[in-house]
């Protein structure tokens, strides 16, 4: 299969999000564990680029992956449950969401599980569009059904990787904070960002023509 050269953008894009990973793991407040979720995501990074030589994308769909990654990178370096966001909003002069909506638990995990769905069916849809040769509206809906799929998956795997971990570090790393409910919340939100990614994404096709 022919390789394509990378487009300088996107090797900047894939670039930038693995030297990020790399920093947030420098200070980590949670040392054992920041590892564990962004030591991964630089062989994603490498994994991605690798694909996009054989399998191009636009580069707003790349765009879409690294956000993805940033987001969670800044959640790993935190463990996610202890993302420290009231005090960054805090620092800005504004209010303090868990204060300001009456929080009872750390979100950014939520915000996370969310974006998962919202910026990974533009990139899942446009590689089935383009490489797999199939119509513009059945790429977002396997798209669609891929986030579920994937989040479910993930679940079962965070479960039986805490089940390996040292009885302290379980609730750290999985993020539950005592919600019994927690996976179901991660897949349903997941579920919702591409479901609103798969509207947008229809919204601007049809007004395009």
């Amino acid at each position: 299969m022919e390789e394509h050269r990378l487009p300088a953008a996107q090797a900047v894009l894939l670039g930038l999000c693995a030297v990020w990973a790399v920093l947030s793991l420098l200070n980590s407040p949670v040392p054992d564990l920041a590892p564990l979720q962004n030591l991964p995501t630089i062989l994603v990074l490498g994994g991605v680029a690798m694909a996009l030589r054989r399998w191009p994308l636009p580069t707003s769909s790349v765009a879409c992956i690294v956000g993805f990654l940033a987001l969670h990178t800044l959640g790993g370096r935190y463990a996610y449950s202890y993302v420290p966001y009231d005090d960054w909003f805090m620092e800005l002069a504004l209010p303090a969401p868990s204060r300001f909506f009456e929080f009872h638990r750390n979100h950014y995990d939520r915000l996370v599980h969310f974006s998962f769905g919202a910026l990974l069916v533009l990139p899942i849809a446009s590689t089935l569009e383009r490489h797999g040769k199939i119509s513009r509206r059945l790429a977002v809906y396997i798209a669609v059904e891929f986030v579920l799929a994937a989040s479910a998956v993930y679940e079962i795997f965070e479960w039986a990787l805490t089940m390996l971990l040292a009885g302290n570090d379980v609730e750290t790393y999985n993020g539950q904070q005592g919600d019994i409910w927690d996976p179901q919340k991660d897949m349903a939100l997941a579920g919702a960002g591409a479901i609103l990614a798969a509207v947008t994404l229809t919204l601007r096709r049809l007004t395009a023509r």
